[in-house]
Formats: structure tokens, sequence, C-alpha cells
């Protein structure tokens, strides 16, 4: 599939049992962490190192492009699908594929993006040099982002599956803060890294700003120059101001993820220059008050008005200016558990019916 001849210079969704690779020699100082005892201990699939004319063989056209890298599809020897994401040439951009994928062998969550394996050779294509390969299970329904904008289906996402995918993604950052030894920092929540699979389930991916062992904030580098982590629109304004990225950078986005499924807009319009959130501010000065004019019109009225009031009302204890008075993910999970557990009482109680205690 890519360009060019390739002249290797040292010894991505679907099944890591496809691969007959035995296990590759690194590079010394550069090989990925070591793969977890336990997963082997509880049979779980552990990602595998393929090589390099593996993946080539496997892939075929593109499907996605970012700043730092392209996507493509390939079908494995089983005839599955997956995604290689193949990371473009440059020692900066090899030290965030390390990072990524050092991240990812850490990680096991039924709402983030399954690793299958890696490949780490260096090698020539055409005249630059490509290097860097992650091997992801296929998600067929792309991501939040193309179907929450009219890039997907073309078809409105119900309001139910809206409130699924809010409480799946809070589940899969509280893993990352609380549920990871050590601690991992998102560092980019979005819509466009929120994956749907074929039950629009779904799954965070993209790991390429992630921040590992951090328990409370990372200070700014000594120069004072910050490098910017985030994306317009859900970057947090505290992390602007001082450089300090900590979990509640992701409580931030996660805010605004909400607001965006909530109104259906988009978290930042280039053409308008316009921010949701400095949009959204007076409705979340008073969240229920002005729940109506805030939801999706494309919904046409379908959704539960006190399940959109308490998401907006989430959404705005994210938000807040000061970090320290922002909700864990821990707790931004039992709000959105109450919030489901109050719509049901509420309809129940409409039934003439009991819930259960």
């Amino acid at each position: 599939m890519f360009r060019g001849c390739r002249i290797p210079l040292c010894g991505c969704f679907g099944n890591p049992g496809d691969s007959d690779l035995g296990p590759a020699q690194a590079r010394v100082g550069d090989e990925p962490e070591t793969e977890p005892e336990e997963e082997k201990e509880k049979g779980a699939a552990v990602p595998r190192r393929f090589g390099w004319e593996e993946v080539e063989i496997a892939t075929s056209s593109v499907v996605g492009e970012g700043g730092t890298s392209t996507v493509y599809l390939a079908r494995l020897p089983d005839s599955s699908l997956a995604a290689v994401k193949l990371h473009r040439p440059s020692e900066r951009l090899h030290r965030a594929f390390r990072q990524e994928l050092n991240v990812l062998l850490r990680l096991r969550h039924p709402h983030i993006v399954r690793l299958v394996g890696y490949c780490d050779e260096r090698v020539w294509i055409a005249i630059a040099e490509e290097e860097g390969a992650l091997v992801f299970e296929y998600l067929p329904k792309g991501s939040l982002h193309e179907q929450l904008h009219g890039e997907g289906s073309g078809e409105v996402l119900p309001w139910a599956r809206r409130m699924a995918i809010a409480h799946q993604v809070a589940q899969a950052l509280e893993y990352l803060h609380d549920g990871c030894d050590p601690q991992v920092v998102h560092g980019d929540v979005k819509s466009a890294n929120v994956l749907l699979d074929a039950r629009m389930e779904a799954k965070l991916c993209d790991f390429g700003s992630a921040r590992v062992g951090f328990s409370a904030a990372v200070a700014p580098p000594r120069s004072g120059r910050v490098m910017v982590v985030g994306s317009p629109g859900y970057v947090d304004p505290h992390y602007l101001r001082s450089g300090m990225v900590s979990k509640k950078s992701d409580v931030y986005s996660f805010g605004v993820l909400l607001l965006e499924l909530v109104t259906g807009e988009e978290a930042f319009d280039a053409e308008r220059e316009r921010r949701l959130t400095a949009e959204m501010a007076p409705v979340l000065r008073d969240p229920e008050g002005r729940t109506a004019e805030a939801v999706d019109v494309g919904l046409g009225g379908a959704y539960d008005f006190g399940e959109a009031a308490a998401m907006l009302a989430t959404a705005a204890a994210c938000l807040g200016n000061n970090p320290g008075l922002r909700p864990t993910m821990a707790e931004v999970v039992g709000m959105l558990r109450a919030t489901a557990s109050a719509s049901i009482a509420a309809v129940a109680a409409r039934l003439g019916g009991k819930t259960e205690s």
C-alpha cells in the first residue's frame, strides 16, 4: 500500500492472534513497557509486535488524517478488519509514538479503544523515513464528531444514545484517573477522539497527548514556554494561563463534550471564531431554567427534559474556572448515574409504577 520501496533500518483493529511473528528484538532503551502479567493470567488478548511487511500487506485505503498521523483501513489474515495508525517521520513524533504506545500497553477498559498490536521498525518509504504503526480494533461507526455534526449517516443521534455515550466516556476517564497505576491524564478529550463500534458503544482513543503518573498537576517547563496540549474549544483556560496539566483539565474538556451532546453544536467554529462554552455561558448559569433553548433542535423534542437539565448542570460544574472546585471523574460518573436513575423513577411515577430500591 505504502509508496516506494522499503529499507528496514533495524530490527492496526482485529485479533492479535492472527500474527505468526515471534518476539522481535527491540532497540536498546527504546522498547515498550513489558506486557502486564495480570493480563496474561486472565487470558486477555495482549498486543503483539508486527513486522513492517505484514502491516504494509494488510493495509489498503486511507480512512483518516491527523496532524501527526494517517489512519489506514487494514484486513488481517483472518479477514477481520483493523485500523492502522501510521505516524509521520520526525524525532519529536517518534517520541510521541513511543509515549502513546507505552500508555496504550497499560490500558484495558471496555470504553477505551483496544490496541491489537504495533510495529516499531524504522523503514524508508520513497525518500522519507517512516516509523511507528499502531494497530487497533476496527470501529465501523466512526467518531462521535461525525455522528453529531452531520459527517456520518446523516441521521440525528438519539437522546438515549447521547446519554449512554456520556456515561461511557466518563467511565473511561474515571478509569484513567483512578483505576490506572500510575494514573493517566488523557490530554485531548473531544468528540473526534470518541469512536463508536457497531452497537454505537463509545470508546475513547488517541493517547498521543497523554501524561502518565500525574496524581495532581504538572508544572510548566522551566523555560516558561507552554506547549499547548488539547484542541480548540476544549482546552482548559486554567491550563492556558498556568501551563499546569492535571486530571481536572480532562474534566473541563469532558464538560465541553457534554455541551456538544446536549446542543448538537461544535465545540469550536473556526469560521465564526466561536467557542461553544462562551455561547452557552448564560445557559450554564441557569441550566434548568434555560434547558429547552439549549437542546439540539434536530432532536425534534424527543429528549428527556430532566436528563438534559442535569447534563447541563454537570457540564457547568466541570467547566468551573477554579479547577479545585471541579468534580472528579468519579463524581461525574455518579452524577450521570443518578441522572439516569432519576429519569427512570420519574417515568415510573408518571406510569403509576414503583421503582426498585
